[in-house]
């Protein structure tokens, strides 16, 4: 049975029907494209990117990753901000806040210097947007004075976010690049030139496969190619990493600034992790380009049953739940290891379990030929759970017996119920 719960929410003072938005990319870049996205029920548009600069594409310019015949883990795409003229962009954002004056339209911009951010931010004004995204994190710009190198150098983030909040009072978002070691300092450097809002993570720069016939990377482009961004499910981990940074981080705390989660979100549980983190909206655009629109259902329905099962009754009661029960390493407690329960019935006799222990942990997984089954020895299970992982069949091994490490034993420890 269908639950429809509210799933409507405040970001930077503006009210949205949902969190899901699209993110600045090829599923968000014409008038009609979003159009039809509203109608598929999604909360508002982060729209294509838009610059002074008017990007000339090359052909082809995608790639994808698979794995045991999987496909689209992950996307690569060599595609740069919009190829339309600017007037024209700013002419659909006027047209979509007109003709659907209910739904958030973010306008995306980028520019390369002081006066063309300024300029870009005056034009957001007239076009009537309700928030600005700044793009200083596109990995494949053709100009260094654009994209990922200025989201690398935290004075440039900081210098350019104040040319816009200085040109107009539309709430601005600084969209930060996972191309760095740390993602605070250019955050930081994004509130203290007035940012209210960060979002992350852009793609990641890479390589997905190398062309055996040309000698070069995925796609040829006229025997060449490019290292360029990734996207999809694979970066997905990365991105909780960095979300969980930001907004845990306390001078962004103190400053008020919210996070806009981006980065292989394809379920209600990929959006529902982000919220858990503390995310205030979430961006989707891999996940559009292998589904469609209607993909939204899914995640609103599905975060609705959730939601329900709990008795939550608005994405206020868990947002940001999870992030205190992420500590430093040093905090963890190490006082205990939970030994694998093996349930026969469910075993097929793979081996898989036993081999991976005996060749990529701590031997400590005998094998009963005649049987096909394995057999635990307790004494060298050091409860490291690989065997968990690698299981075929759900429910086979499942967390068991705990084995105190000191004479003490304390409350039984919390464990994971469910492994996917």
């Amino acid at each position: 049975m269908a639950v429809k719960k509210d799933l409507s929410i405040t970001y930077l003072g503006v009210r949205c029907e949902n969190p899901f938005f699209l993110s600045s990319s090829p599923v968000g870049g014409n008038y009609d494209m979003v159009a039809k996205c509203f109608e598929a029920g999604w909360g508002g548009v982060f729209f294509k990117t838009v610059g002074i600069f008017v990007a000339d594409e090359c052909s082809p310019r995608f790639d994808n990753t698979g794995k045991e015949g999987l496909p689209w883990i992950g996307f690569k795409n060599m595609e740069q901000i919009s190829d339309k003229p600017t007037e024209q962009n700013f002419e659909y954002l006027y047209r979509l806040k007109r003709d659907y004056p209910d739904k958030v339209v973010v306008a995306s911009i980028m520019g390369s210097s002081v006066s063309e951010w300024a300029k870009l931010a005056k034009m957001c004004d007239q076009a009537g947007v309700d928030l600005i995204e700044g793009n200083f994190s596109c990995p494949q710009m053709t100009s260094h004075a654009m994209g990922s190198d200025v989201g690398s150098d935290p004075a440039l983030v900081e210098k350019y976010t104040r040319a816009v909040v200085k040109a107009t009072k539309i709430p601005f978002i600084a969209k930060m690049t996972p191309n760095i070691t740390k993602m605070e300092p250019p955050a930081r450097a994004a509130a203290r030139g007035g940012a209210k809002g960060v979002s992350a993570i852009n793609t990641l720069k890479s390589i997905t496969h190398i062309d055996l016939d040309h000698l070069t990377a995925l796609p040829v482009v006229n025997g060449k190619s490019s290292i360029s961004g990734y996207s999809g499910a694979a970066v997905r981990p990365v991105a909780l990493r960095f979300v969980a940074n930001l907004c845990a981080d306390d001078f962004l705390r103190r400053r008020g600034v919210e996070v806009s989660g981006i980065g292989g979100i394809e379920t209600w549980r990929d959006a529902l992790e982000f919220l858990l983190l503390g995310c205030r909206n979430l961006q989707v655009t891999t996940a559009v380009m292998q589904y469609g629109y209607r993909i939204v259902e899914d995640m609103a329905g599905g975060l609705s049953h959730w939601m329900d099962e709990r008795g939550h009754r608005g994405l206020e009661d868990f947002i940001g739940g999870a992030l205190a029960n992420i500590i430093p390493a040093e905090e963890l407690d190490r006082s205990f290891r939970i030994l694998p329960a093996f349930h026969n019935r469910k075993c097929v006799g793979c081996g898989r379990c036993y081999v991976s222990c005996y060749d990529g942990a701590h031997q400590a997984i005998g094998w009963d030929a005649r049987r096909r089954r394995p057999v635990l020895d307790e004494d060298k299970c050091v409860g490291c759970h690989l065997c968990l992982n690698v299981c075929p069949v759900a429910g086979c091994i499942t967390p068991g017996a705990v084995r105190w490490k000191g004479r003490a034993k304390k409350s039984a420890p919390a464990v994971q119920e469910h492994y996917d």
